[in-house]
C-alpha cells in the first residue's frame, strides 16, 4: 500500500511538473506564434484584399470582447480615411471550419473583399475556396446586411463546382461577420477614432 501511494505521488508531482512547464512554454511562445500567423496565414490574405490601403493593416489593429471571445481588427486607410476594417469568423464547411477574413468599409456598410484563410476542405473542389477567386468575388460591393446565400438555397452567391457545402461555410462565415460587425461597429468605430 506504501510503495502505491509513492508512486501515485511520483506520478502527480511529474504531472504538476510537466504542466507547469507547458504552461510557461505556450505563455512564451504565444506572441510568437500569433505573429507567425498574423505573417503567413491572415497577412496575404488580408492585403490582398485591402490592396490601396494608405497603411499597413497588419500593423495598425487592435482587438475587442465580443462577449468571452477576443476579435481582431485590422484598419485600413483609404483616401486619408480609417474607413475600412478586416476581421476573421468561421463556417462549417465539409471538413470543418472555414477561417474567412471579411473587409467592411464603415461609412457604406458595403463589403471590399472576402478571402478564405484556413480550411480543411476536400483537395481540388473545395480547397478551390482558398486559391481562386470566383466565389469570393461575388460578395465584393454587397451590403453587409444583405442575406448570404449560395443560389441551391435561393441566394445570390453561386457555388463552386462540386463544393456547395464549402460554399454554404463561406457564407455562414459571412453572415457570422455581419452579425459581428452589427452588434461590435459602435465600439469598432470608437477604436479608429481614438
Amino acid at each position: 500500500m506504501r510503495e502505491m501511494i509513492r508512486l501515485f505521488l511520483v506520478i502527480f508531482l511529474f504531472s504538476c511538473v510537466s504542466g507547469g512547464l507547458l504552461a510557461v512554454v505556450r505563455s512564451g511562445t504565444q506572441e510568437r506564434i500569433e505573429y507567425q500567423q498574423l505573417k503567413f496565414v491572415k497577412g496575404p490574405t488580408i492585403k490582398e484584399i485591402m490592396e490601396g490601403c494608405s497603411n499597413d493593416p497588419l500593423s495598425d489593429r487592435f482587438k475587442i470582447m465580443d462577449g468571452d471571445k477576443e476579435i481582431s481588427f485590422f484598419v485600413g486607410e483609404f483616401d486619408g480615411k480609417r474607413s475600412v476594417v478586416a476581421f476573421e469568423s468561421f463556417g462549417k464547411g465539409f471538413g470543418g471550419d472555414i477561417g474567412v477574413i471579411i473587409a467592411v468599409n464603415l461609412e457604406t456598410d458595403e463589403i471590399i473583399g472576402i478571402g478564405v484563410t484556413t480550411h480543411s476542405e476536400t483537395p481540388g473542389l473545395g480547397s478551390r475556396a482558398k486559391s481562386e477567386p470566383d466565389l469570393s468575388s461575388q460578395f465584393k460591393g454587397l451590403s453587409i446586411k444583405d442575406p448570404f446565400k449560395v443560389t441551391a438555397d435561393g441566394g445570390k452567391i453561386d457555388s463552386i463546382s462540386g463544393a456547395t457545402i464549402t460554399s454554404r461555410g463561406v457564407c455562414g462565415a459571412v453572415v457570422t461577420s455581419a452579425s459581428i460587425y452589427e452588434r461590435l461597429k459602435n465600439d469598432i468605430l470608437k477604436k479608429i477614432k481614438a
